[in-house]
């Protein structure tokens, strides 16, 4: 049956696809004359309704309203009942139908309650070559609505270090070979796919919260590094003192070549102990990168972060990477409301 789907259907679901895994609000449904043909809903249901489709299905409140819109797109898209579905393989596919029904009957926690809860997300990496319609994927399990009591923003996987990652793949010798420092880690989703995609020798992922770290193991394990030993999870507090711990060595004296960072700079309090932290980083790896991706938001908090940069005499080059309109990403998919600039930061000699 699929080989009745059209090239350009197949764009369409595959992009429709990518973008459910990852959870989008509104995911780009394939156009009617697509969506009423009895081959691509089927596709459909395969790939994404059917039960056991997806390792990690999206949270039933998600599944409904998407199901529901793709039924209600379907419905609308058949001109004719008694024309279309007396002589062509068209009308609703009961596959879909079934699929929707116990959605419908069962107990779909509400809107607060699913913001408290965490969702697998499926991140498409379209910039990595694929021999097939599946590109290679990040998974992840993050709070896609919440900011924990504490105030940490990393249980969610921002647009700076989709950005970020997008600019890596397509600069794969940035990190191939390469041992990887990620502060500000997050979700770490920066961290998994230079270990899992890009080639690094060894990625250490950081950040400042003890929950944050803790969760990391989960996303190491989606992705099947659990028994990697090239892949770490490490707490460190920008501004700390990286030596005089219980440890001689910071970081059992192995080499960093690149230092990433996504979203690190929306606060101006934050800015002193970063930079910090990279003197720190330069005092113990002089020839070290470090490469900022920061989303804009006020332009004078990123000026200070600059400024601060350049106070200490590091080197500061802004690089132009532009983000892709909305309609030209194939995944992953993210807002290109706000600006987001990446610099690389070195130390002169």
């Amino acid at each position: 049956m699929e080989s009745q789907i059209t090239a350009t259907a197949r764009q369409q679901i595959n992009r429709f696809c990518r973008q459910y895994l990852q959870l989008l609000l509104d995911p780009d449904y394939p156009d009617d004359v697509h969506l009423r043909t009895d081959a691509v809903q089927q596709f459909l249901y395969t790939r994404l309704f059917q039960e056991n489709a997806i390792s990690h299905p999206p949270p039933p409140r998600y599944q409904l309203r998407v199901l529901k819109e793709l039924v209600k797109r379907i419905e609308e898209s058949i001109q004719d009942w008694d024309e279309e579905v007396g002589d062509f393989p068209w009308g609703i596919s009961d596959d879909l139908m079934n699929s929707l029904a116990p959605l419908l009957c069962s107990r779909i926690p509400s809107e607060a309650e699913a913001a408290q809860q965490k969702s697998f997300v499926r991140y498409s990496l379209s910039s990595l070559p694929s021999n097939s319609d599946d590109s290679p994927t990040v998974t992840l399990l993050e709070s896609r609505n919440l900011v924990a009591a504490a105030g940490t923003t990393g249980f969610r996987t921002w647009e700076a270090a989709l950005h970020l990652g997008d600019y890596l793949c397509t600069h794969a010798s940035l990190v191939d070979g390469k041992s990887i420092l990620e502060l500000g880690s997050g979700t770490g989703y920066v961290s998994v796919l230079c270990s899992k995609h890009l080639g690094a020798s060894r990625v250490l992922s950081t950040d400042g919260s003890d929950d944050v770290v803790d969760s990391l193991s989960t996303n190491f394990y989606l992705n099947n590094l659990q028994d990697e030993n090239t892949i770490e999870a490490k707490e460190l507090k920008w501004g700390h003192a990286l030596l005089g711990s219980e440890h001689p060595q910071w970081n059992a004296g192995r080499q960093v070549d690149l230092v990433l960072g996504a979203d690190l700079t929306y606060d101006e309090a934050i800015i002193p102990p970063l930079v910090a932290t990279f003197r720190e980083l330069f005092d113990l790896y002089p020839e070290v990168q470090i490469l900022i991706a920061a989303t804009v938001r006020n332009q004078t908090t990123f000026q200070k972060f600059l400024e601060t940069c350049r106070a200490v005499r590091y080197a500061v080059n802004e690089m132009n990477f532009a983000i892709k309109a909305k309609n030209e990403q194939e995944g992953p998919f993210y807002s290109d409301m706000a600006p987001i600039q990446l610099c690389m930061i070195t130390k002169p000699p």
